[in-house]
């Protein structure tokens, strides 16, 4: 797949962060905590565990139990039914015990998913690393798994778990991948996608758990510092915790396109245009950083085939195409729309009591927002455009060869891995489609192409919502 290399600000695809937003993400404050979590850019190569990570913590029964439970299914609507910021404690409770109750089955299925790879894949030193470290983390949440958490005390330790928890599997990815490479003997590109595409889902949502509640322990009533959060934690009405009940998509198209503009400049001199149609001042509930880490791949690769082509005169047309709120008819229009609102009223006098009846449920027809990426860039050729979902294929050039890495091996595992000292440097380099489709589905949404071989490509990214937020 056509894609563009980032040599400055490159996005930390590791972790599906944005490196404008990881750099500014402030470390927690010793003070807040029993213990001193670490920064969540920490590389585990130099990470300093507050406690050894030891298998001997967590027992087979244990995960077997865990693995036996139903894994619930994460919506955005679980991650804002606690009520808009500040919250008050009893809804900050809420939300620990909400998060508690989630995480320990996510990170068992992950341990039992690294067990049923082949025992010679699982013995590579990084895949081993990677396993330790999900044992690791499993066992600093069982000490709670059987506790309700009703003080101050218990949710600032458990909130320094989540910490020590994102911090611990910020670089998963990169080393996973640098496992699978010297395995390649051993295991097939076809079985190293499938776990990659299931592993990931998993990633996000539990990554998503942890930081969503770390966001709401700091614009809580108790703890209200939205500027100490290792987590972005913007102190803004439209926020809670780390979604944005107001995203824009045509802000955030244009912020990532100017970046992208800038990457375009420096490497081949020259800057596409785009324009920015449809209705730009639609707005919907999602994550921001998942967003702007998918319009931020795709601009890449459209923003390249643009250049490359020879036809950087021609802009790149983004449309912004929000889906009807009921396609129902008149009749049952009234009752179908009610059934799919998100109440979430301001904070009264009582700052963010909590309200379980504030949200009500959600049906999947909750309309979204479909977003069209329009190049003029040659389309992707008929033979290479079934391998563009996979991440062990690359249209990596010899002149973007990466140092170490032979060439002829140049698929996204080789870059992946080749970067893994770096984080940042592995943005756009091979893998940056299929990880945008899985942050795309994780919320029901999806990624589409219809591509014009020798004219251009459109990108079809149509994200879901949470329904009517009020």
């Amino acid at each position: 797949m056509r894609s563009l290399r980032l040599p400055l600000r490159c996005l930390a695809a590791s972790s599906g962060l944005p490196a404008r937003h990881v750099t500014t993400i402030a470390p927690l404050r010793p003070r807040r905590f029993t213990t001193t979590p670490h920064a969540p850019n920490t590389s585990p190569s130099t990470h300093q565990w507050s406690h050894p990570p030891t298998s001997a913590a967590v027992t087979d029964d244990e995960i077997a139990n865990l693995t036996s439970k139903r894994q619930h299914a994460l919506s955005l609507a679980d991650l804002v039914k606690h009520g808009r910021p500040p919250l008050s404690s009893e809804a900050l409770f809420s939300s620990a015990n909400f998060t508690l109750s989630l995480l320990p089955i996510r990170l068992a299925n992950r341990i039992q998913a690294l067990r049923n790879l082949p025992f010679i894949v699982v013995s590579n030193p990084n895949i081993s690393r990677i396993y330790n470290n999900y044992l690791h983390s499993l066992s600093t949440l069982l000490p709670w798994q059987h506790r309700t958490i009703s003080n101050l005390e218990d949710e600032i330790q458990f909130t320094s778990v989540l910490a020590d928890l994102v911090a611990t599997h910020q670089d998963t990815i990169p080393i996973l991948a640098k496992g699978f490479l010297e395995c390649r003997r051993y295991i097939s590109p076809t079985e190293v996608t499938r776990f990659l595409d299931t592993h990931l889902r998993t990633r996000i949502g539990t990554r998503l758990i942890a930081e969503q509640h770390i966001a709401l322990h700091y614009s809580s009533v108790p703890h209200f510092d939205p500027s100490a959060s290792p987590t972005p934690c913007p102190e803004h009405p439209s926020y809670v915790g780390v979604i944005d009940t107001a995203l824009c998509p045509a802000q955030v198209v244009e912020s990532c396109a100017q970046f992208v503009a800038e990457i375009c400049e420096l490497k081949y001199g020259v800057r596409p245009e785009w324009i920015i149609d449809g209705e730009p001042n639609t707005t919907f509930a999602f994550v921001p950083m998942h967003l702007e880490y998918i319009v931020t791949e795709l601009l890449k690769n459209a923003f390249r085939a643009t250049v490359e082509s020879r036809h950087s005169k021609e802009p790149i047309v983004i449309t912004i195409a929000p889906e009807p709120a009921d396609t129902e008819d008149d009749g049952a229009q009234n009752s179908s729309s009610s059934s799919r609102k998100v109440i979430l009223p301001p904070p009264a006098e009582d700052k963010g009591a909590f309200r379980s009846e504030d949200i009500s449920p959600l049906d999947d027809n909750a309309p979204g927002v479909t977003i069209r990426i329009r190049d003029r860039g040659g389309g992707v050729s008929p033979e290479v455009l079934p391998n563009i979902w996979s991440y062990s294929f690359t249209t990596f050039s010899e002149e973007d060869e990466i140092p170490g890495v032979s060439h002829g091996s140049q698929d996204a595992l080789s870059v992946i891995s080749a970067a893994s000292g770096g984080g940042s440097s592995i943005a756009g380099l091979g893998y940056g489609l299929p990880l945008s489709r899985a942050y795309a589905e994780y919320f029901g949404g999806g990624i589409g192409m219809q591509s014009l071989y020798g004219w251009g490509a459109d990108i079809y990214l149509r994200l879901k919502g949470v329904g009517s937020i009020r």
